[in-house]
């Protein structure tokens, strides 16, 4: 399995999982062009990409979904409760309804309820013996996960904000309030401390996703984690935002 962060932060998020011959985005949150410059990078088409899996309906993650759509025949793959925004971007020859546990192709997911503001899932991502966890905007891990979780090859996840830039920046107390409530975002600490719980032995990789722009850097985000996480610092890489990561294998 290859996996390639295209995007990931405040404004725009984005995925690439390829398997054999399946092609998968998580999310299309920046727009088309933006999309398929990165595709083109790897040598792949619009028309290449089997499935498209959205994790929820706010904005960073479906920006550019309406536009790149008409360019793929891609299937998209979304739960129940999102449907009703997605048939406003998709036509429903395109749509395909998903539950707990689904497959495309060979590669097999299963959808991780989160908390946010919105309905909105993460995943774990199986091929055969290889799993990937993916998991952003979310205010908090419901501790029935944390098995299904633990030891698993790759790990993408949220570090959006770090406490004290949160309680002294330019947001209102009630924004603040919202971000680090229940239902809003994973503090760099609140990183730590899931990853604590689940890293293992066959661990070999961890990807620090949506950053905030505001409320976080990416230096602060790696430092806190490095520092607090027993693992090793050369394999825990920070995401950016518009800017793709290295294409990894596991």
């Amino acid at each position: 399995m290859k996996i390639k962060i295209l995007t990931s932060g405040s404004k725009a998020n984005s995925t690439l999982i390829i398997s054999n011959e399946t092609k998968v985005l998580i999310d299309v949150g920046a727009t088309s062009q933006y999309i398929i410059n990165e595709l083109q990078k790897e040598n792949i088409s619009p028309n290449e990409i089997n499935a498209i899996v959205i994790t929820h309906t706010h904005s960073d993650h479906i920006k550019g979904l309406k536009s790149f759509i008409k360019k793929t025949k891609a299937f998209v793959y979304v739960s129940e409760p999102l449907v009703e925004e997605i048939i406003k971007l998709v036509p429903v020859s395109q749509i395909k309804l998903i539950d707990k546990t689904f497959f495309i192709d060979n590669l097999e997911f299963n959808l991780i309820k989160l908390s946010h503001d919105v309905d909105c899932y993460g995943m774990l991502i199986k091929e055969n013996k290889k799993e990937v966890v993916y998991i952003t905007d979310t205010g908090y891990i419901n501790k029935k996960y944390i098995e299904l979780l633990n030891n698993k090859d790759l790990y993408i996840i949220e570090s959006n904000y770090n406490e004290e830039m949160l309680r002294n920046g330019p947001y209102p107390y009630m924004l603040q309030q919202r971000i680090r409530s229940s239902y809003g975002h994973l503090s760099n600490s609140d990183t730590v401390d899931f990853l604590n719980k689940v890293i293992g032995p066959k661990t070999k990789l961890i990807f620090l996703a949506h950053i905030s722009e505001n409320n976080n850097t990416y230096d602060l985000a790696y430092k806190e984690v490095t520092s607090g996480v027993k693992f090793n610092k050369k394999k825990i890489i920070v995401t950016h935002q518009l800017e793709a990561c290295e294409m990894v294998e596991i």
